[in-house]
């Protein structure tokens, strides 16, 4: 059984930064999706297994970045110039099978608890 916990969450105004971290991770596809009030679950950035390959959903291409620490089993997302329509639940996610902006949320093997991110100012 994988247990991811994230951190990192909080309050921040628009055009600031955050950084989510998720401790867990192993040597499997990691990724974030988010849910914002009222809205599904959707994709927000994957990392692959050796960290070569990133997947980013468009909304939040150039301003989020995924990596992680292997060593440590660690996995993060800093996020950059966050606008109100970032606000949501962030969910540290993991699977055997690769995570990108078509995987459904039926797809992956693990989720964690949930960080709250909201920008407003």
């Amino acid at each position: 059984q994988v247990k991811l916990i994230e951190s990192g969450g909080g309050l921040v105004q628009p055009g600031g930064s955050l950084r989510l971290s998720c401790a867990g991770a192993g040597r499997t596809f990691m990724g974030w999706f988010r849910q914002a009030p009222g809205k599904e679950r959707a994709f927000v950035a994957s990392i692959s297994p050796g960290g070569t390959l990133t997947y980013y959903a468009d909304s939040v291409k150039g301003r989020f970045t995924v990596s992680r620490d292997s060593a440590k089993n660690t996995m993060a997302l800093q996020m950059n110039s966050l606008k109100p329509e970032d606000t949501a639940i962030y969910y540290c996610v993991s699977s055997t099978n690769l995570i990108g902006p078509t995987t459904p949320t039926t797809q992956i093997d693990y989720w964690g608890q949930g960080t709250q991110v909201t920008v407003s100012s």
